[in-house]
C-alpha cells in the first residue's frame, strides 16, 4: 500500500438534493468538520457495588462547512442559499437570482473525498485503480444552517447538514468507502 503519511490540504465535496445532481463546492469551501454521532451509554449502579452498561442510541452526525460563496447560485456550486430556504424544484436559474425563505426542506447526500488521484474531480466521483482514497458520505440529510458573516472583511458562510444514523426502517445513513492502490473506487450512483 502507498497511502500517504495523512490526507492534508484538499478534498473534494459533492452535495446533491434528492433527486438532483451532484454539485461540486470544493472550490468555494474552506473547511469540513464532522461531527460523528456518538454511540454512548451510561454505567447503572446495582445493589452490589458493580456496574451495569446500558446502551444508548448513536446520536446524530453533523457535517459543518465554512467558505466562501459569492452568490446564491447552487445549481453552479458557487452559492448554498437555495439549498437551504427552498426546494430543488424550485432553485432560481434565471438572472437575477432571488430566493426567500420558506418552511421547504430538502433532503440531501453530502460525499467527502480524499485521494491522491489528480484525475478525481468529484467527491462522489471514482478513484482510480492505483490510488488511494478516502470517502466519507451521508444521506437523508437535512440542511439545518446557512449562516453569512462579514466580520473579518470578507463574506463567509457557515452551513451545515444533518443526520440521524439511521432511516426510519434501521437502514444506515452514514457510510465510509476507502481503497488501496490494488483497487479502484466506484463512482457513487444517482441520489434518488
Amino acid at each position: 500500500m502507498a497511502f500517504p503519511d495523512a490526507w492534508e490540504e484538499e478534498c473534494l465535496v459533492s452535495i446533491a438534493a434528492k433527486g438532483g445532481s451532484d454539485i461540486e463546492f470544493a472550490a468555494t469551501t474552506e473547511t469540513v468538520d464532522i461531527d460523528a454521532g456518538e454511540k454512548g451509554g451510561e454505567g447503572l449502579p446495582n445493589l452490589k457495588g458493580g456496574r451495569i452498561w446500558k446502551v444508548s442510541p448513536e446520536t446524530d452526525t453533523t457535517i459543518t462547512f465554512e467558505g466562501y460563496p459569492v452568490d446564491i447560485n447552487t445549481s453552479g456550486g458557487t452559492g448554498v442559499s437555495q439549498m437551504f430556504h427552498t426546494t430543488r424544484t424550485n432553485w432560481d436559474v434565471g438572472q437575477p437570482l432571488i430566493v426567500s425563505n420558506s418552511r421547504n426542506r430538502d433532503l440531501f447526500r453530502v460525499a467527502i473525498l480524499w485521494t491522491n488521484d489528480t484525475t478525481a474531480t468529484s467527491g462522489a466521483g471514482a478513484v482510480a485503480s492505483g490510488s488511494e482514497g478516502y470517502r466519507y458520505v451521508i444521506t437523508e440529510a437535512r440542511m439545518i444552517s446557512c449562516k453569512p458573516s462579514f466580520t473579518d472583511g470578507i463574506l463567509k458562510f457557515t452551513f451545515a447538514f444533518k443526520v440521524p444514523a439511521f432511516q426510519k426502517d434501521g437502514t444506515s445513513n452514514i457510510t465510509e468507502q476507502s481503497c488501496d492502490n490494488t483497487a479502484a473506487l466506484t463512482a457513487l450512483g444517482s441520489y434518488t
